[in-house]
């Protein structure tokens, strides 16, 4: 019995210092000016308390159902973004490496005709340095701390892009729970509707490889240029 009292003693004294703790603490924030209140509402991007979950339900959103032939392009969402899927992809997807019903319409050579935006420059360039062993030595053919790349332009779909739906997806339409304020903002004129990833821009800023097994710098071709032209001279 006395050693339940103790216990019970015990309790009600650390109840008590607790409290005075809490208590303490409240009058110090009071004291620093901290009296401002964060409410439900003003957490994260609802604007809600916490228990109406029925007023951040989206509205139903729906996929276009637009053949491909007759369906309208989206705008980029930014400079060089993954075009969206304006049309209907029933029956194309999944893309699986003998069913790539893609690039019936989007192959350059098909596009046009179609009135399909054309598979870029940059699909069809390599951009995967190859590397070599010899001897049982690993020798890379790029230095990456001189952010060097290898590229190879070929006329042929690179594997890494050939499975469409890892950047491009349907678009769907509907009403966000929450507004959408982003605005675009284009480096070029037509870059809503066009990527610059194409030409010089492929390499800009890198020190590019270029060529096949034989690899050649961009600086082994600026020094040649530069010999040639104090040749000329």
């Amino acid at each position: 019995m006395k050693t339940m009292s103790k216990i019970t003693i015990g309790l009600v004294a650390a109840a008590l210092l607790m409290v005075g703790c809490v208590g303490g603490g409240a009058k110090s924030s009071s004291k620093s000016g901290a009296s401002e209140i964060v409410t439900e509402e003003s957490l994260g991007l609802r604007t809600t308390d916490l228990y109406s979950e029925n007023t951040t339900i989206a509205t139903k959103t729906e996929y276009g159902r637009a053949q491909a032939s007759s369906s309208t392009k989206f705008k980029r969402a930014f400079q060089d973004a993954p075009p969206m899927v304006p049309h209907d992809t029933i029956g194309m997807l999944p893309i699986k490496i003998d069913d790539n019903r893609c690039v019936s319409c989007h192959m350059p050579e098909m596009a046009s005709g179609v009135g399909a935006t054309p598979i870029p420059e940059s699909h069809f360039t390599d951009f995967r340095p190859k590397h070599s062993i010899k001897n049982g030595t690993f020798k890379k053919a790029v230095d990456n701390y001189k952010n060097e790349v290898a590229i190879k332009k070929t006329n042929k779909l690179q594997g890494s892009r050939f499975n469409c739906t890892l950047c491009h997806a349907p678009q769907s339409q509907g009403n966000l729970a929450v507004e959408n304020t982003f605005e675009a903002a284009y480096t070029r004129k037509d870059g809503a509707n066009k990527s610059s990833w194409s030409g010089s821009s492929l390499t800009d800023s890198l020190d590019t490889i270029i060529g096949g097994d034989n690899f050649v710098t961009k600086a082994d071709v600026e020094n040649a240029n530069s010999v040639a032209g104090s040749l000329d001279h």
